[in-house]
C-alpha cells in the first residue's frame, strides 16, 4: 500500500468482544488493497485502499461478517454516530433494568422454599420468557454470528447456557411432573435417581442474563467515552468571528467560512477563530492551550497566532493562513486520536480462555450425555447430567470478575475523588515504572503570583509594592493581577495611565509619575538600575521566574518578582511516587531554567540518562517525548491538566489528568484526580493496582470452581438444581471478594 491511498473511518456497531474487532479486521485485509485496523475501544475501523476499492465493497463485508459499519458524513453534515450510541446504550441499560427487576422474584422463588406458593412455578415461566428472550437478545445473537464463522466466545456459552436452562424447565414444566401445581424443588444432591424433569432451572437462566447484562453496561458505558477527548478539543474553537471585507467593514460570520487570506478581529478577551498572522494591533495572547506557558505572549505585526488562544488586551486584525483540518487546533485533536488508536486493548482474561473453554464445555456436555446412555443410564439422568455440566459451567461468576470488582473499585475511588475509566487502566498501573508530570497546573498552580519583593537602598518593600500595585490595577494583564493581588493594603487611585503593549504600564500616582515594567521600559526611559536591583533581577531570571521594576521620580525603586509557584503537596505527592517504585520526570512547555528550579523544589531529580526533566517542547514534542521513552522500553504514566497535554496523555500506557483541568485532558486520560491534588495520583495507582488484583483473584477462583465442577457433573454427582445453586454461591463469592475494596485507605 502507498502513504497516498485514501484512507477511510469507519463507525462499526455490534461489536461485543475483542475477537469481534479481529474478525472484522481479518475479513477488510483479505480484500484485495485494502488494510484495515479495528479498534475494539473506539468502535472504529480505519482503512487505507487502493483508490479502484469501491467504500461500499467495505461496508458490505463488514456486514458478511454480522456486523454493521457506517461511512464518515459529508463535510458540514452532522455526523449520527454518537446518537446512535446513545441510542444503544439506552437500549442496553432498558434491557439491564427488565433483567434485573423480573430475575430477582423469579430466584427468591426458586430458591426460599416458603415462597414456592402453588403455581409459582408457572408465575416464573411468565416472569423469565421476557428475559432470556429480549433481555438476552445480545447473547443470542452474538452466538449466532460467532457460529455462523466457526467461533466460539463467552457470548455462544451465555447462550447456550440460558437456552439450556429454559428448554429443560420447559420440558419439564409441560412432559415432566414440575408442572403440578403444589410442586416444590427437591434438593436430591446427584444425578442418578432423581426426577429430573421434576424441577425447573429458570432462576438459573435469568440471573445469568441480568448479571452479565450489567458487566455488559458497564462496559459499553466506558467504550461509549473514547471519543470525548476528541469532541472536548474541537469544541474550543471559536463559532463565529467578525471578518473584514474590502472596505474594512466587519462582518460576523462561522468560522467554518473562514479561507485563507480572509482577515478577522480579535477583541479582549476573544479567542482567535484560526491560525493565521497579525497584521494590526498589539496584545498579550494566552497561548496556554498550546504551550502549557502561564504567561501570555505578546504579538505584533507579522506575528503568528493559534486558533482556540485568547487575547487578553489588545485588538488585533489577523490575516487566515490555516483553516478547518489544517489548523493546529484539529492537528492536535488527530494526534490524540491516533494516540488513542494506537494503544493496545488488554482483552479480558474470560474472553482469551473462551476460545478454548466453550468448546471444551459444549464436547463435554454432548460426551456426557453419550456416555450415560451407553453405559445404560435413563434419558432423564443422561439429560440431567448433561444439563448440569452446561449450568454448572455458565460464566456468572466470570461475568461478574471485572465489572463487580470495578464498580466496588470505582466507588470507592470516587469516594477518595479519584476516578478510574475501565478494566484496561489496572492493567497498565501494574507495569508503569515512569511517571512523567506535566508542570504548569500540575505540579505547579498555573497561576502567576507574587513571590518576592526587593527594595533599592533607601526604600521602603511596602511603598514599592503598594505603588506598582497601584498603577498595575488599571492593568489586565496576568503579571499585574499578580501583583495587585500580592497587596493587602488599600491601594490609591492612579491617574493619566497608559499601558505600554509588550513592556509595562505607566501612570501619576499620589502626584509621582510611576512606571512599572520590563528593565527595557526603564532602560528607554534612561533609568539605571542599582547593583542590588540589578542582581534581583538576574536572580529571578536564573530561577525562571519574571522580574518587573517599580521607578518613579526618575529612579528605580525595587523589583517586582512574579512566578508560577509550586502547588501545596507537589514534593510530598513526588516522593509518594517514588516509593511505589516509580522514576518521576517533568515535562513542559516552559523554558528550561523555570522547569529545572521547579524540578528541584519538588524533588525531581535527573535520571541515569539525564532526562529528569524535558523543557520547551510543543504538544507532539510531549507526544514524541512519551513514544521515546516507550520505545527505551519504558511503561509510561503521564499527568496532566491541560490541552496541550491531550496527546500525550492518550498515548502514555497511564493517563492521569486532574480534574481541575480541561475538559480535553480528562476525557483522554486513563484516570482523573478529582481534586486536583497531585497527592492523590500515588493513591490512584495503589488503588488501580489493589482492585486489579482483586478482579485478577476473582477470576481465578472462578475459573478454577469451573474446572473443579465439571467433572463431577459430568460424573452425574451435581443435580442441576445445586449447580444452580453452586453457581449463584460462587457469585456471591466474587461480590464479597469485591466487596473488601471498600476498606481501601
Amino acid at each position: 500500500m502507498s502513504t497516498t491511498d485514501p484512507e477511510l473511518e469507519l463507525a462499526i456497531t455490534g461489536m461485543t468482544c475483542a475477537s469481534c474487532a479481529h474478525r472484522i479486521e481479518r475479513k477488510l485485509t483479505r480484500l484485495d488493497g485494502v488494510e484495515a485496523t479495528v479498534n475494539y475501544a473506539t468502535e472504529k475501523a480505519t482503512v487505507r485502499h487502493r483508490v479502484d476499492v469501491d467504500p461500499q465493497l467495505l461496508l458490505d463485508t463488514v456486514a458478511a461478517a454480522g456486523y454493521a459499519a457506517s461511512l464518515p458524513p459529508p463535510p458540514g453534515e452532522q455526523d449520527g454516530t454518537d446518537d446512535a450510541a446513545d441510542a444503544e446504550l439506552a437500549l442496553l441499560r432498558r434491557r439491564l433494568v427488565v433483567a434485573s427487576v423480573l430475575a430477582l422474584p423469579v430466584v427468591v422463588m426458586a430458591m426460599v422454599p416458603p415462597a414456592q406458593l402453588p403455581g409459582w412455578q408457572w408465575l416464573s415461566l411468565v416472569l423469565a420468557a421476557p428475559v432470556v428472550t429480549w433481555a438476552a437478545w445480545p447473547f443470542h445473537r452474538a452466538a449466532a454470528v460467532n457460529a455462523r464463522h466457526g467461533a466460539a466466545t463467552m457470548d455462544t456459552l451465555v447462550s447456550v447456557g440460558v437456552l439450556a436452562a429454559t428448554l429443560w424447565s420447559l420440558v419439564a414444566l409441560t412432559v415432566g411432573t414440575a408442572g403440578e401445581i403444589g410442586m416444590t424443588h427437591g434438593f436430591s444432591l446427584t444425578a442418578a435417581g432423581s426426577d429430573g424433569l421434576g424441577n425447573v432451572y429458570l432462576e438459573v437462566a435469568t440471573a445469568v442474563t441480568a448479571f452479565l447484562l450489567a458487566g455488559r453496561y458497564v462496559e459499553k458505558r466506558a467504550k461509549r467515552r473514547a471519543g470525548a477527548a476528541l469532541r472536548a478539543l474541537l469544541d474550543l474553537g471559536a463559532k463565529d468571528v467578525a471578518v473584514l471585507d474590502e472596505h474594512g467593514v466587519e462582518q460576523r460570520v462561522p468560522t467554518d467560512r473562514l479561507a485563507p487570506g480572509t482577515r478577522f478581529v480579535v477583541r479582549p478577551g476573544e479567542k482567535v477563530a484560526t491560525d493565521g498572522e497579525v497584521v494590526e494591533g498589539r496584545s498579550a495572547v494566552d497561548a496556554s492551550l498550546v504551550t502549557g506557558e502561564p504567561v501570555p505572549v505578546e504579538v505584533v505585526p507579522g506575528d503568528t497566532v493559534v486558533g482556540g488562544t485568547i487575547s487578553t488586551s489588545g485588538r488585533l486584525v489577523v490575516r487566515a493562513t490555516r483553516v478547518g483540518a489544517d489548523t493546529q487546533l484539529a492537528q492536535m485533536a488527530r494526534l490524540v486520536e491516533q494516540a488513542q488508536s494506537g494503544k493496545a486493548d488488554v482483552q479480558r482474561l474470560a474472553d482469551r480462555v473462551a476460545g478454548v473453554f466453550v468448546p471444551a464445555v459444549l464436547v463435554l456436555a454432548l460426551l456426557t450425555l453419550a456416555g450415560w446412555l451407553l453405559l445404560g443410564g435413563s434419558a432423564t439422568e443422561a439429560a440431567t447430567a448433561a444439563v448440569a455440566v452446561l449450568i454448572i459451567a455458565c460464566p456468572c461468576a466470570l461475568g461478574l470478575a471485572t465489572p463487580t470488582a470495578l464498580l466496588v473499585g470505582t466507588g470507592r475511588g470516587a469516594q477518595l475523588g479519584i476516578l478510574i475509566r475501565g478494566p484496561e487502566v489496572l492493567e497498565s498501573t501494574r507495569r508503569v515504572d515512569t511517571v512523567v508530570l506535566d508542570k504548569t497546573g500540575t505540579v505547579t498552580t498555573g497561576v502567576m503570583s507574587l513571590v518576592d519583593v526587593v527594595a533599592a537602598p533607601g526604600e521602603e518593600v511596602d511603598d514599592v509594592r503598594r505603588l506598582a500595585a497601584a498603577v498595575e490595577a488599571a492593568s489586565g494583564h496576568p503579571v499585574a493581577r499578580a501583583v495587585v493581588a500580592g497587596s493587602a493594603a488599600p491601594l490609591p487611585p492612579v491617574t493619566d495611565f497608559t499601558s505600554l503593549e509588550g513592556l509595562g504600564v505607566e501612570g501619576v500616582v499620589e502626584g509621582r509619575a510611576v512606571v512599572v515594567g520590563r528593565p527595557r521600559l526603564l532602560a528607554e526611559r534612561g533609568v539605571d538600575l542599582p547593583a542590588a536591583l540589578l542582581a534581583a533581577v538576574e536572580a529571578a531570571e536564573a530561577a525562571g521566574r519574571t522580574a518587573v521594576v517599580a521607578a518613579w521620580d526618575g529612579r528605580a525603586r525595587g523589583v517586582l518578582v512574579v512566578a508560577d509557584t509550586v502547588k501545596d503537596g507537589a514534593a510530598e505527592a513526588v516522593a509518594s511516587l517514588r516509593g511505589l517504585g516509580l522514576r518521576p520526570m517533568l515535562l513542559t512547555g516552559d523554558h528550561a531554567r523555570a522547569a529545572r528550579a521547579v524540578a528541584d523544589e519538588v524533588g525531581i531529580e535527573a535520571g541515569p540518562d539525564g532526562a529528569g526533566v524535558v523543557a520547551e517542547v510543543l504538544p507532539a514534542e510531549k507526544l514524541a517525548a512519551v513514544r521515546r521513552l516507550q520505545q527505551q522500553g519504558h511503561v509510561v504514566a503521564m499527568v496532566g491538566d491541560g490541552v496541550n497535554d491531550a496527546a500525550a496523555l492518550a498515548q502514555a500506557d497511564l493517563g492521569i489528568a486532574l480534574g481541575t483541568g480541561t475538559d480535553v485532558a480528562i476525557q483522554a486520560a486513563d484516570l482523573t484526580l478529582v481534586r486536583g491534588d497531585l497527592r492523590l495520583a500515588a493513591d490512584a495507582v495503589r488503588l488501580s493496582r489493589r482492585t486489579l488484583a482483586t478482579i485478577r483473584g476473582n477470576l481465578f477462583w472462578a475459573f478454577a470452581y469451573n474446572v473443579a465442577a465439571l467433572p463431577v457433573a459430568a460424573a452425574g454427582l451435581l443435580n442441576p438444581m445445586i449447580a444452580g445453586l453452586a453457581m449463584a454461591l460462587s457469585s456471591v463469592f466474587v461480590v464479597t471478594n469485591s466487596l473488601r475494596l471498600r476498606r481501601f485507605r
